[in-house]
């Protein structure tokens, strides 16, 4: 009696391939241990645990109050600047962790890329989609600022899950470039904490992007995570600047990032078990 066996080439693939979504469909189930490996790891062997989530936005929250609130005058848009601050922190945390745990997700997994078959690009979007976790934790935080405050979220609140994906497309796009160039060059690694902090100040979480006049507030946007930013001030506390224009000029340089990214990725794939 005969049986049907299913056989699978591995072949080197040759100049840009094409992204094979069907195949990261099939492996979704290694996604989701992928996943849970990356936050069982990050609490691994730790004092405070989850608690991790809320510090690292509410001590910058905290700091940003002083500096900036308070000695530095700087506008919050007529909404208290504590919470004015930490609302942008909270998709901004999830966007930097996604950096930091992705550009070396390819190299911490070099055993696992070396002995066994699985489609690469599972490993940045594990380090990634992890960090959702500590966004949750964090906005439940959030929640409770708005109560403390006295702020009703208005009818706008149904685009915070857009919001949340803008956010996750973007963290993605850019780890896909640094995850892949990293396995080429390891200084990624010591450029990173150095364009993560740029970006931070590059983005209007300190300041409101109300500061800046027209046509320059949408070419600002480019920056995808303004958009976030503006995206989840105006969703939840009520904020007058509308982010329509700069949501449509955020989302589309964070869908090319991805694609980009994607194939860039995919491209180099083929020579990660050799170098990494």
């Amino acid at each position: 009696m005969e049986e049907n066996v299913q056989v699978i080439r591995i072949e080197r693939s040759q100049g840009w391939v094409a992204l094979q979504l069907k195949e990261l469909w099939a492996y979704r189930e290694l996604l989701y241990f992928l996943i849970w490996r990356d936050v069982k790891v990050r609490y691994k062997q730790t004092a405070l645990g989850v608690a991790w989530a809320i510090i690292q936005p509410v001590f910058t929250m905290i700091v940003f109050s002083l500096f900036f609130g308070r000695l530095g005058k700087i506008p919050s848009d007529g909404i208290p600047y504590p919470i004015f601050a930490y609302a942008a922190l909270v998709p901004w945390t999830f966007f930097s962790h996604g950096l930091t745990q992705a550009s070396n997700s390819l190299v911490g997994s070099a055993n696992l890329i070396k002995k066994v078959y699985f489609p690469r690009l599972s490993v940045p979007i594990a380090a990634v989609a992890s960090g959702i976790i500590d966004f949750s934790i964090a906005f439940v935080v959030l929640l409770g600022m708005m109560l403390y405050y006295g702020i009703q979220p208005t009818i706008n609140v149904v685009w915070v899950p857009l919001l949340i994906l803008l956010t996750l497309i973007t963290s993605l796009g850019i780890s896909l470039w640094l995850s892949a160039l990293n396995v080429q060059f390891r200084d990624v690694r010591h450029v990173l904490p150095f364009l993560t902090q740029l970006w931070l100040f590059a983005t209007p979480i300190a300041y409101p992007s109300s500061l800046l006049s027209e046509p320059w507030r949408t070419f600002y946007s480019i920056n995808p995570m303004v958009g976030v930013v503006e995206g989840f001030r105006w969703a939840l506390l009520g904020t007058e600047t509308a982010p329509g224009p700069m949501l449509i000029v955020s989302s589309l340089a964070a869908l090319a990032l991805l694609v980009g990214g994607a194939f860039y990725f995919r491209r180099l794939e083929k020579t990660f078990a050799d170098v990494v």
